[in-house]
């Protein structure tokens, strides 16, 4: 993790700390500070630990430093900046498959609009975080995924039994540009950091045909996911919500609690339900957002479970004690998703791939899903997913050597057993192959979510778009992961 220089934290603490004082205060000279060097160096070194693929100029980080070195780059840049000629690019589109089946559609800007992006989000993010309300977990700084379940199974156990599990129908598409620039002058006057903002909601999206020629399209509504500064902004709009939640005391008096994490959202109640959900609606309509109505649904945790984050919660009784308590466990879609993601990464398609690169991307897969889901009520499904991969994905766990074999057509290698193994009559043995070996626990991996050539990265953790989406990984990974020297390969022990 990037340490924030003093000078910018100092600065974040005074605008933090003006705008908890002031709630009703609109902030003016900011403009200034999105060029001032050691923000947009910090902004820039943000960005690069985030890699992220190319926009719709082609233009890699490396690139970039080959040509004249970073900090030639940013001078340009806070040249245009301070210039007032700054233009963003176009938005490059690109589709990545989601659990539930379709696609959703992902906008990456280009290396220089992000940088500009993350020096804006260093500047006017401490002013809206003072105004986000305790309930939302999503895309805040030293929040994540696994506090806003811990708020679920908290009011759970206080009787909050009812659930209303709501679903925004495509939040971040539908975000209207008109309300969202309102939400946000309520706290910036700043001409020139408006005028950017709506900039880049305005940019126009490319998306590449199947004949390989760019179509340019408006955008008329929503922030794309996939920019520096979406989340935030995404966040800012929900925040009316969480806002009329608290102003209007609905917890103290209809007795119901409303977590959020970014979209995704779930309501504990006591009752009124009907009243509450209905309330949702108007207020999402006056937003200009809808719920989908497919997916949201009203449950009683006595008597089902709900997915919240990719867990399955719901009231269960101990079989030691007797008593009631919420029961937290990985959802089956979750562990069919890392069981077809290792099934894929393990078949003859990947036999001409580098077996380290085969290891390393295994490797990533299952500690990325071991580090977020090790959590409440996990056990049976780590044991489950170490059987799968000892049994079903046929890979050593243990001091013994791995099987010895080879694939058809590859000869001259020592492969690892995870990979399928198909013999052939003209092949002989292989040799023993390597050991397995402790050096030690994982790092740990980053809450931003961010998309780099068709995979989704997580922290340091690579996953596949079918694993996860908008998710915050756990601080503290797994401790029994093994990590893997040379040929070896990382498993949870149990």
């Amino acid at each position: 993790m990037l340490e924030t220089p003093e000078k910018v934290r100092e600065l974040q603490r005074k605008l933090y700390r003006k705008a908890k004082q002031e709630k009703g205060y609109r902030f003016y000279l900011l403009y200034g500070k999105l060029y001032r060097m050691d923000i947009l160096s910090h902004a820039y070194r943000l960005v690069r630990a985030n890699k992220g693929a190319p926009g719709i100029d082609g233009e890699t980080f490396e690139q970039i430093e080959e040509r004249g070195g970073a900090e030639r780059y940013l001078e340009e840049i806070a040249g245009e900046l301070k210039r007032k000629d700054y233009k963003p690019q176009a938005v490059r589109r690109v589709y990545i498959p989601k659990a539930t089946g379709g696609k959703r559609p992902l906008g990456i800007p280009v290396i220089k609009d992000r940088v500009v992006q993350m020096a804006m989000k260093i500047v006017i993010e401490p002013i809206f975080e003072a105004d986000f309300q305790n309930n939302s977990y999503g895309f805040r700084p030293k929040r994540n995924a696994h506090q806003a379940v811990d708020d679920v199974k908290n009011h759970l156990f206080g009787g909050r039994t009812e659930v209303i599990d709501a679903d925004i129908s495509k939040y971040f598409d539908t975000i209207p540009h008109d309300k969202l620039m309102q939400v946000v002058a309520k706290r910036i006057v700043d001409k020139q950091i408006l005028r950017l903002i709506k900039m880049w909601l305005k940019a126009p999206i490319v998306e590449e045909r199947e004949d390989g020629k760019k179509e340019y399209k408006r955008n008329d509504k929503g922030t794309p996911q996939g920019g520096v500064i979406s989340p935030l902004l995404a966040n800012i709009y929900l925040n009316v919500l969480d806002t009329l939640w608290a102003v209007k005391r609905v917890q103290e008096r209809l007795g119901a609690r409303l977590v959020r994490y970014a979209d995704d959202s779930v309501i504990l109640c006591r009752g009124n339900t009907g009243r509450i959900l209905k309330g949702i609606k108007r207020v999402l309509n006056d937003l200009g957002l809808t719920l989908n109505e497919e997916k949201t649904c009203v449950v009683d945790a006595h008597q089902e479970n709900f997915t919240f984050l990719g867990f399955t919660i719901g009231m269960r009784r101990s079989r030691r004690t007797g008593r009631l308590y919420p029961h937290i466990e990985p959802s089956k879609k979750a562990q069919q998703q890392v069981r077809s993601e290792v099934k894929r990464l393990t078949t003859e398609q990947y036999s001409a791939v580098p077996t380290e690169v085969v290891i390393r991307k295994v490797n990533e897969v299952v500690r990325g899903w071991v580090g977020y889901f090790r959590y409440g009520n996990c056990t049976k499904a780590l044991v489950t997913l170490k059987r799968y991969l000892v049994s079903d994905a046929n890979i050593s766990t243990s001091e013994t050597p791995l099987s010895e074999f080879s694939i058809q057509g590859i000869s001259g290698q020592i492969l690892l057993q995870f990979l399928r193994p198909v013999r052939s009559s003209n092949q002989g043995s292989l040799g023993e192959s390597p050991r397995m070996k402790m050096i030690g626990k994982p790092y740990p991996g980053k809450p931003n979510v961010r998309f780099d050539e068709g995979e989704l990265e997580i922290g340091h953790i690579a996953t596949t778009p079918a694993l996860y989406s908008t998710v915050s990984v756990n601080q503290d990974l797994f401790k029994g992961i093994q990590a893997f020297s040379q040929k070896t390969l990382v498993l949870p022990s149990t």
